[in-house]
């Protein structure tokens, strides 16, 4: 197929490390970006239709984005997360030499929906929802939930300089995280910059205080290209799966 060798040959040309480096949405940030679609057009003698399915098919291998006004660039390499200690992203894009900023789009105290009444146990909470940059590219949507106790004494300017952990009066103990394959909302995937439905890791954390009682419920969700998520096990079992699988009806 000639859409397949095409994507063959810009593949060959992503691995050398081809490609330019030019300026992306946002200042700080720099991206390799791939020639225009005419370009490519010219280059490979191909319509604009097989160059489009070529290009396609790198993108769903997760090696290149297509973003308007910027057109095809290169992905980065995924940034990885431990889920061996209890930290925030900020901490951890921070120790890889990554910048962080973090953008809060709403904040307010709400009836708590369904799940997040029956996880803390209150019926109206404080909602914040923000948005994490990485290098100046959206990372993640991150939404947190507190009880109206814990957070009534919490403002905008607060949760846009801290995070929770350090704001919440309160000894923190243990959290669980659960994590899932899901398909991008289409405010999700608004906010980061994919098209609806395209693969995400959703990540769900209840953090309890030091009673073992959850005081926080936070939901994370990351292009699915962008991050990993890495659990170093203390010893060897004799079973090669991973380790917490559960099946989901």
């Amino acid at each position: 197929m000639r859409y397949q060798e095409i994507a063959d040959d810009l593949r060959r040309r992503l691995e050398s490390g081809e490609f330019a480096t030019g300026s992306g949405t946002s200042e700080s940030h720099a991206v390799r970006l791939l020639p225009s679609e005419a370009e490519l057009c010219a280059a490979y003698d191909a319509s604009r239709i097989t160059v489009r399915r070529a290009l396609d098919v790198l993108r769903d291998d997760g090696l290149i984005a297509s973003r308007r006004g910027v057109g095809w660039y290169v992905l980065a390499d995924p940034l990885q997360q431990t889920l061996g200690r209890l930290g925030t992203i900020e901490a951890q894009l921070s120790e890889a030499g990554i910048a962080s900023t973090r953008k809060v789009l709403d904040f307010g105290f709400v009836a708590a929906p369904v799940r997040v009444r029956r996880i803390l146990g209150t019926q109206r909470v404080l909602e914040v929802r923000r948005l994490t940059l990485a290098d100046g590219k959206p990372f993640a949507r991150v939404t947190v939930w507190c009880s109206e106790h814990l957070g009534r004494h919490l403002s905008l300017d607060d949760v846009e300089q801290s995070t929770f952990y350090e704001l919440l009066d309160v000894e923190l103990g243990s959290a669980t995280q659960t994590i899932a394959a899901a398909g991008a909302s289409r405010a999700d995937a608004e906010l980061l910059e994919l098209s609806p439905g395209s693969p995400v890791l959703s990540c769900e954390r209840v953090t309890a205080d030091g009673h073992g009682r959850p005081v926080l419920l936070s939901e994370h969700v990351f292009p699915a290209q962008r991050t990993q998520f890495v659990v170093e096990l203390a010893r060897a079992d004799r079973s090669m799966a991973p380790s917490g699988l559960r099946l989901v009806e």
